[in-house]
C-alpha cells in the first residue's frame, strides 16, 4: 500500500493537461472580459438613449424593438423600461467582475501550484524594432480628397 501512495507522488504530473487546464482557463478569463465590454457598450448606448429622450414631452410618440418588432409607445411608457433594463445590465456586469476576480485568483493559484511562467518571444522585440523603423504611420488610412468620381 506504501508503495502505491509512493507511486503517485513521484508520478510526473502529465504536462499536457495541465497546460490544457490553463489554456481553457485563460479563455474563459477572456470570454468574462468580452462580455463586459459588450455588455458595458450597451450600457453605453442605454445612457444615450436616456438622456436624448427625458428632456423631450413625455406624451411624445417614440419607437421600441421589442423581441425584433417595432413598438409604437409614448416616451412616457419608454423610459422607466430602457432605465430599468440599465439598471439590470449594470448589476451583471457587477456579478461578471465578480466572477472575473474569482477566475484571476483561480489562475494565480493554479500559476502558483504548477509554476506556471508565461514566456515572451525575443522575436516580439525584433519585430517591434523592424517596424518601428518601417514608419511610424501605420494602421491610418485616408481617402481620396474631393468628391466621388
Amino acid at each position: 500500500m506504501a508503495s502505491n501512495v509512493e507511486g503517485d507522488r513521484n508520478e510526473p504530473v502529465n504536462e499536457q493537461v495541465v497546460a490544457n487546464t490553463y489554456a481553457s482557463m485563460r479563455s474563459e478569463l477572456n470570454q468574462i472580459y468580452s462580455k463586459i465590454t459588450e455588455l458595458e457598450m450597451e450600457v453605453s448606448e442605454h445612457s444615450l438613449v436616456i438622456n436624448a429622450i427625458q428632456p423631450l414631452d413625455q406624451s411624445r410618440r417614440c419607437y421600441r424593438m421589442i423581441g425584433g418588432v417595432l413598438v409604437e409607445r409614448t416616451i412616457k411608457e419608454v423610459l422607466p423600461a430602457v432605465q430599468r433594463n440599465k439598471e439590470g445590465l449594470e448589476e451583471v456586469i457587477a456579478r461578471l467582475n465578480e466572477a472575473l476576480e474569482k477566475k484571476k485568483k483561480d489562475i494565480s493559484d493554479f500559476e502558483a501550484k504548477y509554476k506556471i511562467r508565461i514566456r515572451k518571444a525575443d522575436n516580439n522585440e525584433k519585430q517591434d524594432d523592424s517596424a518601428r523603423k518601417e514608419g511610424s504611420a501605420q494602421g491610418v488610412l485616408v481617402g481620396p480628397a474631393g468628391g466621388s468620381e
